[in-house]
């Protein structure tokens, strides 16, 4: 086994500065782009919250710290947003609007990102409901 393939997609991709800056340019996606206009309805006024919470979750979710898991046991990316009404348009601007964020995004590796936005892409689309 190499050294590389011994690492994390989170220590692979660059750590926690680079989750934080897919996170950042997701949520300034949402704020400026009108085609994420349902999706950025669908959140509170103040976006540092889920900006924290995202970075949080994608960073253990992708091999780091498991902070956000700790303070959240038994919950996932499902359960907590099971209260929403999340349909496929909804879900395809989340997809959308987090792939351009990944690719954006500067790191080490770039088939990495690709894999990254694949899987966080169906975990959204997964979470449409049929209206």
């Amino acid at each position: 086994m190499t050294a590389n393939a011994a690492r994390s997609p989170y220590e692979a991709l660059g750590g926690a500065q680079v989750f934080r800056a897919i996170v950042d340019r997701f949520y300034d996606l949402l704020e400026s782009e009108p085609a994420y206009a349902r999706l950025r309805a669908m959140h509170g006024p103040d976006l540092s919250p889920m900006r924290e919470a995202l970075a949080g979750f994608l960073s253990g979710w992708a091999g780091g710290p498991r902070d956000w898991f700790e303070a959240n046991p038994g919950r996932c990316m499902f359960s907590v947003h099971s209260g929403f009404a999340i349909d496929a348009d909804t879900a395809a601007q989340w997809a959308e609007a987090m792939e351009r964020a990944i690719d954006d995004t500067p790191t080490a590796s770039g088939a990495l990102k690709a894999q990254l936005a694949q899987r966080l892409s169906s975990m959204a689309r997964g979470m449409a409901r049929a209206a």
